[in-house]
């Protein structure tokens, strides 16, 4: 029974397992650094010292800290606050009138969050943007990372910003959206939320992903959903499948959360129709159970074609533009615009993996910008050619637009 357990794990991280081209081994960076994966932080500490705390963590756990200039990568994955400008309107009863919590996805960091929370302090938001224990220091302190320590994380940001602010609301990018759909069910103090590609529904991949960290005495890298050379400095390559597990784990909670209790606050969702990380037909389901009649959509196509109920709600945009061949939105492209300096037009992230270990030919000329087509990495799409995923928002601008109209719809 052992053996054929060792050759299901082998067979099931087959495909994600290095190439001999691309040879990866076991590192520091695969093992937990024991300081992340779990949120320990004293809730009754201020935001800013919360910041200061974390950014001594990430010095001294991440493995690529070498020189001292190299502290500019702690400067901007650490968790951040804005300040509203001063001709904006005061609080009455706190400091500023309104305030949001920003909060990234898996793989990611707060660096992702960065022109989400500019736009927002450019509208007269306290802004603060955590980070979720187990990520911005290395892949391994996912590992050991629970989706009650998400929670936690999730739970000390609303209690800091509502210290200082009379209306508070909450943004999340992909999990950090189901984080915050499930804050704002327990929370009476969030008025509103808004979510980008949010992980209302994984995929059943999640399912699988028990057996290979049960397995994991045989085969280590068995706990590894995909295994990289992680050169990226602002988000994850190497990604465990217990991250996977926890937030199927929180997706499920969050299920039977909304079973007993719809969203009733402004609700604010921008999503891709060809996601291929969360399901958008749950989160088509999700805005269509909703409310509130100040609720809006923007939805990105590639197709035209729209199924949910609140039409008067929704506005359609176009994601195609075969000038820059681009054939379609992706899940990580929504909430980054084409100028970030990391993640947009101009630069080279690691929007290649999916290539990584089965294609060495494609992933060179990925890297190299030399693919045929920008877009989702769905099978539709993947035959077409080979695909760089697409990481930045052509429409970005407009999604500004569409999130002021909300905003100023608010009372």
């Amino acid at each position: 029974m052992r053996y054929y357990l060792i050759i299901f794990c082998i067979f099931l991280t087959g495909c994600t397992g290095p190439s001999k081209k691309i040879p990866v081994s076991l590192s520091i960076r695969h093992h937990p650094s024991g300081q992340n994966s779990h949120f320990t932080v004293d809730r009754s500490i201020s935001f800013e010292t919360y910041v200061k705390q974390t950014r001594k963590m990430m010095l001294a756990a991440r493995t690529d800290i070498i020189a001292k200039d190299d502290e500019r990568i702690v400067n901007e994955n650490a968790p951040f606050e804005l300040t509203p400008p001063s001709d904006c309107p005061k609080g009455v009863k706190k400091i500023y009138r309104r305030g949001i919590l920003l909060t990234h996805g898996l793989k990611g960091t707060p660096y992702s969050m960065r022109a989400l929370g500019q736009f927002f302090q450019e509208n007269c938001f306290k802004v603060m943007a955590i980070l979720l224990p187990g990520h911005a220091t290395r892949p391994g302190d996912l590992l050991d990372v629970t989706w009650e320590d998400w929670i936690k994380a999730e739970a000390f940001g609303t209690d800091a910003l509502a210290d200082e602010v009379d209306e508070l609301y909450l943004s999340g990018y992909s999990a950090g959206g189901t984080i915050s759909i499930y804050q704002s069910l327990s929370d009476p103090r969030v008025k509103g939320i808004f979510l980008f590609s949010p992980a209302i529904r994984i995929s059943s991949l999640a399912m699988a992903a028990i057996l290979p960290k049960v397995i994991s005495w045989a085969v280590p890298r068995a706990q590894w959903s995909e295994f990289m050379l992680d050169e990226d400095r602002y988000q994850y390559e190497s990604f465990p499948f217990n991250a996977i597990t926890q937030i199927h784990f929180l997706t499920k909670k969050l299920k039977t959360a909304l079973a007993n209790q719809a969203v009733d606050i402004p609700t604010f969702m921008a999503i891709s129709e060809d996601d291929a990380t969360v399901s958008t037909p749950a989160s088509i389901a999700f805005f269509d159970s909703a409310s509130n009649p100040a609720n809006r959509m923007v939805f990105y196509t590639a197709k035209g074609a729209f199924p949910p109920k609140k039409r008067s709600q929704i506005e359609i945009v176009q994601s195609v533009f075969p000038d820059q061949h681009i054939i379609g939105s992706a899940h990580t492209a929504i909430i980054v615009p084409p100028d970030d300096p990391h993640f947009g037009k101009e630069a080279n992230p690691m929007a290649c993996s999916r290539y990584f270990n089965i294609a060495p030919e494609k992933y060179a000329r990925c890297r190299d910008k030399k693919e045929d087509f920008l877009g989702e990495i769905t099978d539709e799409n993947l035959r077409k050619g080979v695909i760089r995923r697409l990481m930045y928002n052509p429409n970005f601008d407009t999604l500004k637009l569409s999130l002021k109209r909300f905003i100023d719809s608010l009372h």
